[in-house]
């Protein structure tokens, strides 16, 4: 099988598992609880947070409490085959757009003071259709988050946020697909190979929720 259909197998059942799974405000709210306990989040200044549709991981009711922490908060959108970066102040500057997605609207994009580059992120929280252990991620096969990530700078912080039914034991991945440093569920944080790419990294550690996530390594 090649690795573009073991993919496409594996986001079928990860997107049938995430579609069943139970209580994801609450879930969700436990998943981003963890993340504002890591150095890492405590460190950045300048956050990116995807605005989480259907069935993802929720991540708009905790905008608010980040912004409200003095931290800038930047949110992705589409625009031609890469992801755009757009620096918000209020979640009523976001609007609905093609699939679903809350983005800003175009006339916000112009906005001189709008302008973010990729360099000035210090946490990128990266959402996908599944994970491993190791940092895997598989996301809905256009590449705009990879294409994103290559450019990051090699200290910023590449989180990924799933619930734990979205987890396998292993990710297929290709030459351009970008392991998380972290991957966090329900359940705990996963450190992850991130861009060293370790051919060892194997392990399928996880640090329970009753550990503190602030002791995981990057």
């Amino acid at each position: 099988m090649d690795l573009r259909e073991q993919k496409r197998q594996l986001r079928q059942q990860a997107m049938a598992n995430r579609a069943a799974q139970e209580n994801k405000d609450g879930l969700s709210r436990r998943i981003l609880a963890q993340l504002f306990e890591l150095p890492a989040y405590q460190q950045a200044r300048t956050v990116m947070l995807y605005i989480g549709i259907r069935s993802e991981v929720r991540t708009r009711d905790q905008v608010p409490g980040i912004l409200a922490s003095g931290r800038r908060v930047v949110v992705p959108f589409c625009q031609g085959h890469q992801l755009g970066l757009f620096p918000m102040r209020d979640l009523d500057e976001l609007k609905p757009s093609g699939f679903g997605l809350w983005e800003p609207p175009p006339a916000a994009r112009a906005q001189p003071d709008k302008v973010c580059d990729v360099k000035d992120l210090d946490l990128i929280v990266v959402p996908g259709v599944a994970f491993d252990r190791r940092g895997g991620r598989l996301g809905h096969g256009k590449a705009y988050y990879d294409r994103l990530l290559h450019n990051a700078r090699p200290d910023t912080a590449l989180v990924g946020v799933a619930f734990e039914c979205q987890l396998f034991p292993a990710i297929p991945m290709g030459k351009r697909d970008v392991f998380m440093d972290l991957v966090i569920t329900e359940n705990g944080v996963y450190p992850g190979v991130g861009r060293r790419r370790r051919p060892d990294a194997t392990a399928e550690q996880r640090i329970p929720l009753g550990d503190k996530c602030g002791e995981v390594s990057q």
